[in-house]
C-alpha cells in the first residue's frame, strides 16, 4: 500500500507540475522600459500561462542583434515590436517574418498593416509641427515653415539618425505639392538639422529655435508638464510611425506569438496604448489628452517597400544638402 501511495503522490505530482507550466515567449522590442513593462505585465495578466521574456534596445540595435544571432545560427525570439515598418518590410523580404492573419486586425485601416499579414501597425506616432509659444506665428501648414519671416528659426531631425525622421522624409517625397524641393526650400530658409526628436524637442522648449519637425506625444506630454510649446497636425497631413508587431519565422513558441499579436491588438491592447499616452491604431479609441479630434488629422499615404528600396538614396540626398548632421 506505500509503494501504491508513493506511486500516485509522484503521479499527482506530475500531473500539478504540468497543469502549472507556463511556456515562454520571447519578445524583443524597442518601447521604452516603462511602456514595454506595461504592455509585458498586460499580456502576462490576460495569459497567465505565458512567460515573457523580453529585451529591450533601440530598433537599429535590436535588427542588428537578430541578424548576428541568426547567421551565428543562435535561438530568435519568437515575436518583435519594433518602431517602423520599414525595418519590418526589409525583415519580411529577407524571409525573416512569418505570416498570421490575425483576426483583430479588421477593425483597423488598411493603411497601418501588412496586406499579407506579415506586421500589424499597433499605434499612431505622427510627425508634425511644434513650435515655441513666443514665436511669431502659429503655423498650420508645412508651407508656413518657408515664408521668408521664419528664416533661421526652424529645425528638424536628421534622417541619417532618426527612424521616425527617414519615414518623415520618404513619405514628404512621395508629395508633388512638397516632395525633395521641399527639403530644398527648408535649407534655403535656414533650417538646420538636430541629431533626432529629442534634441528638436530641446531647442524648441528652450528658445533656441521657434519651429521645428517633431513627433507629437514628445510635444504634447511636455506642453502637459508646462513646458513654452505647442504643437500642430498640418492641413496637408502628418507621416507615421507605427510600431508594428510581428512574429519570427523561426519562433520557438508560435501560438505565444500569436496570442501577443491578438492582445496588442485587441481593444484592451488597444486601451493601453491610449493609457500610454499614444494614438490608439484603432479608429474608434478615443486620443489621448492633448490630441485634437482624430478626424482631424490627415494621415499622408505612405509604402514601406517603397520606402525601403529608396533609404539609402534618400539618406544621401539629405547629406548631400544639409551635411552628414
Amino acid at each position: 500500500m506505500r509503494k501504491k501511495s508513493v506511486l500516485a503522490s509522484i503521479v499527482l505530482a506530475i500531473i500539478t507540475t504540468s497543469a502549472f507550466a507556463k511556456s515562454t515567449l520571447t519578445l524583443y522590442t524597442s518601447q521604452p522600459n516603462e511602456d514595454a513593462q506595461m504592455t509585458v505585465g498586460a499580456f502576462e495578466k490576460a495569459h497567465p500561462d505565458i512567460e515573457v521574456k523580453w529585451i529591450r534596445d533601440g530598433t537599429s540595435k535590436l535588427t542588428a542583434r537578430l541578424q548576428a544571432e541568426l547567421a551565428a545560427g543562435g535561438a530568435a525570439p519568437d515575436v518583435l515590436l519594433l518602431a517602423d515598418s520599414v525595418t519590418m518590410e526589409s525583415l519580411k523580404q529577407k524571409n525573416l517574418l512569418a505570416a498570421y492573419k490575425s483576426p483583430e486586425a479588421a477593425r483597423f485601416n488598411a493603411q497601418l498593416y501588412d496586406k499579407d499579414g506579415y506586421y500589424y501597425g499597433t499605434k499612431l506616432i505622427t510627425t508634425g509641427i511644434a513650435y515655441h509659444t513666443k514665436a511669431p506665428i502659429k503655423p498650420t501648414s508645412w508651407q508656413d515653415l518657408l515664408k521668408p519671416e521664419l528664416k533661421n528659426m526652424t529645425t528638424l531631425p536628421s534622417p541619417l539618425y532618426s527612424g521616425a525622421a527617414q519615414i518623415h522624409q520618404a513619405t514628404l517625397m512621395n508629395d508633388p505639392a512638397l516632395g525633395w524641393q521641399y527639403y530644398e526650400k527648408l535649407k534655403g530658409n535656414g533650417a538646420m538639422p538636430q541629431s533626432g526628436n529629442g534634441a528638436v524637442m530641446s531647442a524648441i522648449a528652450s528658445g533656441s529655435k521657434a519651429y521645428g519637425v517633431l513627433v507629437d506625444y514628445l510635444a504634447i506630454r511636455e506642453k502637459a508638464k508646462g513646458a513654452p510649446i505647442d504643437f500642430v497636425f498640418p492641413k496637408e497631413g502628418v507621416s507615421i510611425v507605427t510600431e508594428p508587431v510581428a512574429m519570427m519565422k523561426e519562433a520557438k513558441n508560435p501560438q505565444a506569438a500569436q496570442a501577443f499579436i491578438d492582445f496588442v491588438l485587441s481593444d484592451e491592447g488597444q486601451k493601453l496604448v491610449l493609457s500610454q499616452g499614444y494614438l490608439p491604431a484603432d479608429g474608434n479609441l478615443p486620443v489621448p489628452a492633448g490630441f485634437p479630434p482624430r478626424d482631424s488629422i490627415k494621415l499622408m499615404p505612405f509604402d514601406a517597400a517603397q520606402a525601403l528600396a529608396d533609404t539609402e538614396s534618400n539618406k544621401k540626398r539629405f547629406a548631400d544638402l544639409f551635411g552628414n548632421r
